[in-house]
């Protein structure tokens, strides 16, 4: 089975380096960043099969980076997690990702590492 390559961005920087740890723990190498500037730049230099973007990122949305991150590497998947659950962030979210890509934090990791194969 290949190696399934993960970028994780979210702000809060304990979260995602505990999910890139816990993700690698079951077989999934994750990178991870804490920025949209950061993501963008990382897949221009490295392959990723999923990226993993939190929907509230300080100058500029998930939904937002998603786009460019596409034009970048089209084939790439997308999941989304958010800590704020409002009803206006979970229909635009599923609108994007639909409603089995779109996990509210604290995000259960099985559930994560079950939806980045299920997506690949």
């Amino acid at each position: 089975m290949k190696t399934i390559r993960v970028l994780l961005v979210d702000d809060e920087e304990e979260l995602v380096v505990t999910l890139a740890e816990r993700l690698g723990l079951r077989g999934i190498e994750a990178d991870w960043v804490t920025n949209c500037e950061a993501a963008l730049e990382t897949v221009k230099h490295k392959h990723f099969h999923v990226a993993v973007l939190d929907i509230k990122l300080p100058r500029m949305s998930g939904l937002t980076l998603k786009r460019k991150i596409e034009s970048l590497a089209p084939d790439m998947k997308f999941i989304f997690m958010t800590g704020h659950g409002s009803k206006e962030d979970f229909e635009e979210g599923t609108a994007e990702a639909g409603d089995s890509y779109y996990l509210l934090k604290p995000v259960d990791i099985e559930s994560l590492a079950d939806k980045i194969r299920e997506i690949v």
